[in-house]
């Protein structure tokens, strides 16, 4: 471990005070100049550039509460991160940074039906497991994702319509505060936090692991129809009358590309414009199969992948590519999708535009809209579709990526609702409270600071989408 730096904007810790850290935890410890280093603080989204002034990769709870504690007698921030895909504020100088992937146990009780998973567990760690026992966690699409962070950002996957947020299913959560301690939260201790954890994320302090209900899900109707450019029009357009009428047991959702003509993409689509919808039906595949008839009648498809699959190929329904990169990301719901909303989605992104932002677009509705049984911070509100755009930095077409996006919010603008989800609000794009505010009610909000005020006063957890406590009076 190297000597640690120091400079106006960097924290002054004494090496010796990092070398008694190091020897008082389990997992490394790692200072700017140490091999290791980038290794730990390199996310999947690297538009946000980590610069901290220690890393601490935990391997357990008691490394937590003991880096936190180091951090509060130093007068330090706390980052967290897994994988990276929902970073928001860079870490700089003045933090300490967990990297909790080694936190990575989990295990899966199927007599309860529940799952304990520790911080650094991936969707793709725990599905097989759930799967012998022929049960499913509310996972993402992409299943390599973090499945804690996810959980508590909300949690919106491919069986959202019929079961909610992944947020309404948290029965327990352990998390270190700000004070240092490890504590439990639970419907029946430490509510408040209870309700703040699911939604608020990172805020309130270090989760260290929560139990997840699962379901009796063990097959699925799903998979991908891609339609070539010169049905996109119709297809589009029918498929918003065609999604309202779906039951909350069917889940979709629609993506448009240039596909490239690169190793990895199946030959049918490479170097076409394609319009991939997504479908996931959670009922007999005769149903499903019934249900999406009328979209393949419509017009022949380059690829057609729907069928009925176990639940462990869940992630082959988006197929999310987890390639890292530097991205900028817009999102927010929309007060509805119909033909005309469909014909703004072409004008952008549709065959021919050559648009520097990709745009996918999510069915929401059914239990998303439905309070919980134990209410959390978590905006259950109204909107039936999700707006999801995204390009790619530092290849060349930075100016062509931002004018872009700033046409995706212009045309969406008569029909956007306002709210936005946490969980897709990532990069370094849309950070400011004003923007974080919007993943909640108002009054979800002002509760939210509220708890703020008494669990993270100081804004120690400040290195995310951060709910700013507010200042004392004095």
């Amino acid at each position: 471990m190297s000597e640690h730096r120091s400079g106006s904007d960097w924290a002054t810790v004494p090496p010796e005070e990092v070398r008694k850290l190091a020897d008082s935890v389990t997992g490394p410890v790692f200072l700017p100049d140490d091999s290791g280093y980038s290794e730990h603080i390199d996310g999947f989204d690297r538009a946000v550039e980590h610069r901290p002034a220690v890393v601490v990769a935990v391997a357990d709870a008691e490394d937590v509460v003991t880096a936190v504690r180091f951090a509060r007698d130093h007068g330090l921030a706390v980052a967290v991160q897994i994988t990276g895909h929902g970073a928001a504020l860079p870490a700089d100088g003045n933090t300490l940074f967990l990297a909790t992937r080694g936190m990575n146990r989990y295990e899966v009780d199927p007599g309860r039906r529940v799952a304990r998973l520790e911080a650094g567990v991936l969707w793709q760690d725990v599905i097989p497991e759930t799967a012998r026992h022929g049960l499913a966690p509310l996972n993402g699409s992409a299943p390599f994702v973090g499945a804690v962070s996810y959980t508590l950002g909300g949690g919106v996957g491919v069986m959202s319509r019929r079961y909610g947020f992944a947020a309404d299913h948290v029965s327990r959560i352990e998390v270190v505060t700000a004070d240092g301690e490890l504590r439990v939260a639970t419907e029946e201790e430490n509510t408040d936090l209870f309700w703040a954890l699911r939604g608020g994320k990172g805020n309130f302090g270090v989760v260290t692991a929560i139990e997840v209900e699962l379901f009796e899900v063990s097959r699925l109707y799903g998979g991908g129809l891609f339609f070539p450019a010169e049905s996109a029009p119709e297809v589009l357009r029918f498929y918003s009358e065609w999604a309202a009428g779906m039951p909350e047991e069917m889940g979709s959702s629609f993506f448009m590309l240039n596909w490239p003509d690169v190793d990895g993409v199946p030959d049918e689509l490479r170097g076409h414009f394609a319009l991939h919808l997504r479908i996931c039906y959670l009922g007999a595949p005769e149903e499903g199969e019934r249900l999406i008839k009328p979209l393949r009648d419509l017009a022949p498809t380059l690829l057609d992948t729907v069928a009925d699959i176990p639940y462990t190929e869940v992630g082959t329904i988006h197929n999310d590519p987890p390639t890292p990169g530097r991205y900028h990301i817009n999102t927010f719901q929309l007060t509805r999708f119909d033909r005309e909303v469909a014909d703004v989605v072409l004008s952008l992104v549709g065959p021919g535009t050559q648009s520097a932002v990709a745009l996918e677009m999510r069915q929401l509705g059914g239990a998303l809209a439905r309070p919980p049984e134990v209410p959390n911070a978590v905006a259950h509100v109204e909107a039936p579709f999700q707006v999801y755009s995204a390009g790619v930095l530092g290849i060349g077409e930075d100016d062509a990526v931002l004018a872009d996006q700033d046409k995706v919010v212009e045309a969406f603008a008569p029909w956007n609702s306002g709210t936005r989800m946490l969980n897709f609000v990532a990069g370094i794009a849309h950070t400011d409270a004003a923007y974080v505010s919007e993943a909640y009610t108002p009054e979800a909000y002002a509760r939210l600071v509220a708890l703020k005020n008494t669990w993270d006063p100081g804004n120690m957890f400040r290195v995310n989408h951060n709910i700013p406590p507010v200042p004392a009076e004095g």
